[in-house]
C-alpha cells in the first residue's frame, strides 16, 4: 500500500503548532504536504505563518520520520493519509479529523459500521459483565466494537467482541510501538491477531501523555454510529467521548444503574440531558433505524455449551423448536417470532418454561440463549 509523498505527510505531522485543523488548512491552501514545504517564504508570510513553523519548514530534519517509515515496513502496519481511499468516511466528516492514521491490523475494518463502548476504568464486575454481553450481542448484529483499550469498560467491550468471534478496534493514545496500559498487552495482541485493528493518529515513539487521551476520544466517537456508555461516574474520561459524539452528531446510548451507585452518576446525568436509555440492543437498533434478523454466528462459547448440553427428551415440539433456534444463536423474542411463526404470548410462555427448567437464560442485551 504505497502512499505518494508519505515523507512530507509525516514531516508536516511533526511540524510545531500544526494540529489536525491547521494541517488540513495548509493542505487545502497549498494543495498537498510537499507543496507546503516547497513554497516560498513570501507565500508562507502571506498566510501569516509563525516564525517557528517557517524555520521548521526551511530546515527539516528528515531523520524525524525514519522511525515511522521503519515501522511501516513491518507486517500488518499501515498508514492512511486523509486522502487515502480507505480512510474511514465517518471519521473524515468530523471537523478535526486526523490527517493521518497509523493502523496495526485490518485497516479496512475502519470503514465498517461501528458502535463505541465506553465507561469507567474502575468498573464493577456487573458493569464489565454488561459490557461483555452487549459487545457480544452487537457483534451478532454485524457491528464492529470500538473503544480505547483502557482498563474497565473499554477492555470488557473489546473482550466481549473477541469472545463472540467479532471484530473490534482499539484507538490508542500513544504511538503504536507501545501498548498502554501495559497490562493490556495480551489484549492488544488478541485484537490485532483476530482480524481487529489498533489505531492511532500519533506518530511512532509518542509516549504516554495525559492530554492525548481526551483528544483521541474524538476518534472513538468519530468512527462510530453511536456511543454506548456503561458506568460513567460524574467525572469520567468516558464523558469526553460523549462530548465529542454530540459535536459530531452521533447517537449517545446509556445503560442506567442503581441510584445508590456512584459509578453511574454521570450516566444518569446524560439520560436527563436527552441520551437514549438502553435496556437491550433493540433499543440501539431502533434508534439507529436498523433492523437485522438473527444472524448465524460461530460462537465458541455457545458451541462449547451445546457440546456438553444433555439431550432433553421431555419437551413438546414447540418448546424443542425454540430451544433449537437458541442453540444456533442467541435471539430476541421478536426474532424468535419471525423464525418460528408462533405469536409473542406463546413465545414468552415457552421462554419462561425453558428458563425455569434451567435450559436458557436472558442476557443483558435482551437476548435469550443457552444457560
Amino acid at each position: 500500500m504505497k502512499v505518494i509523498n508519505l515523507e512530507y505527510w509525516l514531516a508536516l505531522l511533526y511540524a510545531p503548532g500544526v494540529g489536525p485543523i491547521n494541517f488540513m488548512r495548509l493542505i487545502k491552501h497549498f494543495g498537498d504536504p510537499e507543496a507546503v514545504f516547497t513554497a516560498s517564504r513570501d507565500e508562507w508570510k502571506d498566510i501569516n505563518m509563525k516564525t517557528n513553523l517557517i524555520k521548521y519548514l526551511e530546515n527539516i530534519d528528515w531523520k524525524t520520520t525514519e522511525n515511522d517509515l521503519q515501522w511501516l515496513e513491518q507486517p500488518d502496519n499501515h498508514i492512511l493519509t486523509f486522502e487515502h481511499p480507505d480512510y474511514p468516511p465517518m471519521l473524515k466528516n468530523i471537523d478535526d479529523a486526523p490527517p493521518m492514521l497509523f493502523v496495526h491490523g485490518d485497516y479496512k475494518l475502519l470503514k465498517t459500521q461501528q458502535i463505541a463502548i465506553v465507561g469507567t476504568r474502575k468498573a464493577s464486575k456487573e458493569g464489565e459483565k454488561i459490557a461483555i454481553e452487549f459487545a457480544a450481542n452487537l457483534t451478532y448484529q454485524n457491528f464492529t466494537i470500538t473503544s480505547g483499550m483502557a482498563y474497565g469498560i473499554d477492555g470488557a467491550g473489546h473482550t466481549g467482541a473477541l469472545n463472540a468471534n467479532g471484530k473490534t478496534i482499539a484507538v490508542a493514545g500513544t504511538g503504536l510501538d507501545r501498548v498502554y496500559p501495559s497490562g493490556h498487552r495480551e489484549l492488544a495482541h488478541k485484537i490485532s491477531q483476530n482480524g481487529g485493528a489498533l489505531v492511532s493518529e500519533l506518530p511512532i515513539g509518542t509516549t504516554v501523555k495525559r492530554q492525548n487521551f481526551p483528544i483521541r476520544s474524538r476518534i472513538v466517537s468519530g468512527l462510530s454510529l453511536g456511543v454506548l456508555v456503561i458506568e460513567a461516574p460524574s467525572r469520567s474520561g468516558a464523558l469526553y467521548t460523549v462530548q465529542h459524539a454530540l459535536k459530531q452528531g452521533r447517537e449517545v446510548f446509556v445503560i442506567p444503574g442503581s441510584i445508590y451507585n456512584p459509578l453511574v452518576k454521570g450516566s444518569h446525568r446524560l439520560i436527563k440531558e436527552g441520551a437514549k436509555l438502553v435496556e437491550n440492543i433493540n433499543d440501539i437498533l431502533e434508534e439507529l433505524h436498523i433492523y437485522r434478523p438473527s444472524i448465524p454466528i460461530t460462537n465458541p462459547i455457545v458451541k462449547t455449551l451445546t457440546q456438553v448440553k444433555p439431550k432433553v427428551t421431555n419437551l413438546d415440539n414447540e418448546h424443542q423448536l425454540i430451544l433449537d433456534h437458541l442453540i444456533n444463536n442467541p435471539s430476541t423474542i421478536d426474532n424468535l417470532v419471525e423464525l418460528s411463526g408462533l405469536d409473542v404470548s406463546k413465545i414468552s410462555s415457552i421462554l419462561l418454561m425453558l428458563e425455569l427448567q434451567g435450559l436458557i437464560t436472558m442476557q443483558a442485551g435482551g437476548l435469550y440463549g443457552l444457560k
